[in-house]
């Protein structure tokens, strides 16, 4: 249980800056702060923007200020404390990733309230909804007037969802703190997460010539981004017969996503919408494109007939034969595994891309512990060089990536965290827990994630109509003051 200290400092939190945070959450989520192709943090206005507006809101709390260009530190130190004064770090992150107007009912980058409590935005829960509670945690500390014993330092990183390779680099001449905290995953506390993991393949372009009666699928392309379990995803049949048009009508009604028929002067269209989520929760998400592919199949009486030869029949076949709509890597060979703590490793696939060679498929997988890279990149290619013998086609190139799981064993501010998380929850002895998302406390000496999201509740980072509630900030900004108290006065 938190000090009653640590309780009153909270208490003052919520008392006069719940309405601030929000407020202040709202401007953040205004500035799109997401990768852009030939620009950098350093060189994209919109994260100058952004990052002033940031560093205006911390130094009218009263709060220190430097910018270091990918980094943001804000901090807060205790009356005469020196360079060397010890620290609690705290890491988020100020980029976003990409959202699709389409599928937003506002502009992603205008915060909206809807009647039943949620604030809608990106980023409102990944990652600017803590930035937000944290500032004003640390205000409310402030205020307290508590003789600290460690400098509190927000690490806002701007880049966390693109490129980890400038943070690695600021590393190199920055001293971290020696207990972090990183807001951007679950509660109860998160000791281990799964190491995020890719296969990325090309499918090569293929001409056919068939009769003019034949149905041929020229396109299959879906997915906005790789960590994202795609909304969306999209077919072309050119020639379509009456007969093939009502056996993928009757298959469609039996699959949990929304399936849209369109003619179209190039042939049938079909669009499939599924649920977009976090592809670290891929059940949390329906995977458009898994679905697409699965509706696409060809079956045993020849209603769906087997496709002539096109790139988009390759790419069905291979998401059919190696994926499926299972969450595990069920069909991808021997690939799968799991870790008693860890759980599965999950795989989905996350975006299939037209390129002038031909197709490129992205596989997200997110692996636990218990196996190396060089087993898991000899089961792979095993199960689709097995996939490639059996079909008599051949795969253009095959890149995978694979992670490093974290598993943190006797973090010193373990039982601080769990016991401030037992307390605002009424959660009787809380216990840590794994996760398959992978955030930058990879990089921190003993970096325990703790928030934004309850255990059990869907995490919509990364998802369209991302969204956190009001509910929800409240608590995080009592849960939060209070573990900054209290790790603040830890020796």
């Amino acid at each position: 249980m938190p000090s009653e200290m640590a309780q009153g400092v909270a208490a003052h939190a919520l008392a006069h800056y719940q309405q601030a945070q929000i407020d202040t959450l709202r401007d953040l989520v205004s500035y799109d702060t997401r990768a852009r192709e030939g620009l950098t943090p350093d060189t994209d206005p919109v994260f100058a923007d952004f990052k002033r507006a940031l560093g205006v809101k911390a130094r009218m709390l009263g709060l220190e200020v430097e910018d270091n260009g990918y980094v943001m530190l804000i901090s807060l130190s205790p009356e005469g404390g020196g360079a060397n004064v010890k620290k609690v770090g705290v890491i988020t992150h100020g980029d976003v990733q990409p959202a699709d107007p389409g599928l937003w009912p506002q502009s992603p980058y205008e915060m909206t309230e809807t009647a039943d409590g949620k604030l809608v935005g990106r980023g409102t829960e990944d990652d600017k909804g803590p930035i937000a509670t944290a500032l004003y945690a640390m205000k409310a500390i402030k205020d307290s007037g508590i003789v600290l014993k460690r400098r509190i330092e927000l690490l806002v990183y701007m880049a966390e969802e693109s490129d980890w390779d400038p943070l690695k680099a600021f590393l190199k001449t920055y001293t971290p703190a020696d207990i972090n905290i990183t807001l951007d995953a679950e509660y109860p506390v998160v000791t281990a997460e799964k190491g995020w993991s890719q296969i990325k393949l090309s499918l090569p372009r293929v001409m056919v010539k068939v009769g003019a009666d034949t149905p041929v699928l020229k396109h299959f392309y879906g997915g906005s981004f790789a960590s994202q379990i795609p909304q969306q995803a999209s077919a072309l049949i050119q020639q379509p017969t009456p007969e093939l048009l009502a056996a993928l009508k009757a298959r469609a009604v039996t699959l949990p996503v929304k399936t849209s028929f369109i003619d179209d002067p190039q042939g049938l269209v079909i669009q499939v919408t599924g649920k977009a989520a976090h592809s670290s929760t891929p059940e949390d998400g329906i995977n458009a494109v898994a679905y697409l592919a699965e509706l696409l199949t060809p079956t045993a009486d020849g209603s769906i007939p087997e496709w002539p030869m096109t790139t988009a029949a390759v790419t069905v076949d291979f998401l059919h034969s190696l994926v499926g709509t299972g969450l595990y890597a069920e069909r991808f060979g021997k690939l799968g595994y799991r870790d008693d703590f860890m759980g599965p490793m999950t795989l989905a696939p996350t975006l299939i891309s037209q390129t002038k060679d031909g197709t490129e498929l992205t596989l997200n997988l997110r692996r636990p512990v218990g196996r190396t890279p060089q087993e898991l990149d000899k089961l792979a290619n095993e199960a689709i060089d097995g996939w490639q013998q059996a079909r008599g086609t051949q795969v253009a190139d095959v890149d995978t990536y694979w992670g490093m799981p974290m598993v943190i064993d006797n973090a010193p501010h373990l039982d601080t965290l769990l016991g401030v998380y037992g307390h605002y929850t009424n959660t009787a002895d809380p216990k840590p827990i794994a996760i398959g998302g992978s955030t930058n406390a990879k990089l921190f000496p003993n970096a325990l994630s703790f928030g934004p999201a309850m255990p059990g509740v869907e995490y919509t980072g990364h998802s369209e109509n991302e969204f956190i509630t009001k509910a929800q900030l409240r608590l995080n900004l009592e849960m939060y003051t209070a573990a900054l108290v209290e790790l603040a006065m830890r020796d």
